[in-house]
């Protein structure tokens, strides 16, 4: 009968350390795991990105939600604006339809600031100053002013818009340049670290992500607010016109009565 095989004690020993060693290693990798995972961020919502964003990626951040207030900012006070002046402008029309003459019209807007009245106070501006005297030339006088008035009035209810076309062509390359800035925070956190784990990189994606957001935010209203409002300011405009064509369709009756008078006389 063979003796049992017994293990020397030396081998005994080695097996004892590699599996002290396998068990320690073990408890390392887990350690480190829990380390990792401890030290992913736990805030990623936009306001905590914001904080614990890099200075250039805040600054962007800051200019574009300052953007997208300005927007809606000129948004409301424009609508107001638009409303308030149409409705105006179309009462104005409406005094332009009675049967009455340039020179009592004048007098009636006296002291009035909508669009229609200053067209008739200046085409009654013109009246005194040719003494009502309803020459050949007295007509051409009355379109020119009337044009330029209604350029005037054009301007002043087109201002502050531009702003919006602005911010529509330039929000989405300040956003793009943000996410630049925080894909460059990425990788340099990582040759850094030496490690692509997804707390180092994690962060300065979701900055870059967000600066991309932001942009868009900003740059989808502005751009559909400006088309709303380019159309509102042409149909004002398409009332201006018709209201000179209706000052001048004053002047040429006056016309006419002052060329009967001095018939009848």
């Amino acid at each position: 009968m063979m003796p049992p095989f017994r293990v020397p004690p030396m081998i005994r020993n080695l097996v004892r350390a590699g599996a002290l060693g396998a068990a320690a290693a073990l408890l390392l990798g887990s350690a480190a795991h829990a380390a990792d995972i401890a030290s992913l961020p736990h805030d990623l919502s936009p306001w905590g990105m914001f904080k614990n964003a890099d200075i250039v990626v805040k600054v962007v951040m800051a200019g574009l939600a300052l953007a997208s207030l300005a927007t809606w900012t000129v948004w409301l006070s424009k609508t107001v604006e638009l409303r308030r002046e149409t409705a105006r402008a179309r009462d104005g029309l409406a005094k332009l339809e009675t049967d009455t003459t340039l020179a009592e019209l004048g007098r009636s807007s006296e002291g009035a600031h909508d669009a229609v009245s200053q067209l008739i106070q200046t085409a009654a501006r013109e009246g005194s100053l040719s003494g009502w005297t309803f020459d050949a030339d007295f007509k051409e006088r009355v379109a020119l002013r009337l044009e330029r008035a209604e350029a005037a009035m054009s301007r002043k209810i087109a201002r502050g818009t531009g702003i919006l076309a602005t911010i529509g062509a330039v929000a989405p390359f300040v956003g793009l340049f943000g996410t630049v800035w925080g894909i460059m925070n990425a990788f340099i956190g990582i040759s850094e670290a030496h490690t692509t784990n997804l707390a180092v990189v994690a962060p300065g994606i979701a900055e870059a992500l967000l600066a991309t957001a932001l942009g868009l935010v900003a740059a989808v209203p502005a751009v559909v607010i400006y088309n709303y409002l380019v159309r509102a300011i042409a149909a004002y405009r398409a009332l201006l016109g018709d209201a000179s064509a209706q000052v001048l369709l004053l002047v040429s009756r006056d016309r006419g009565r002052s060329a009967r008078q001095m018939r009848a006389g």
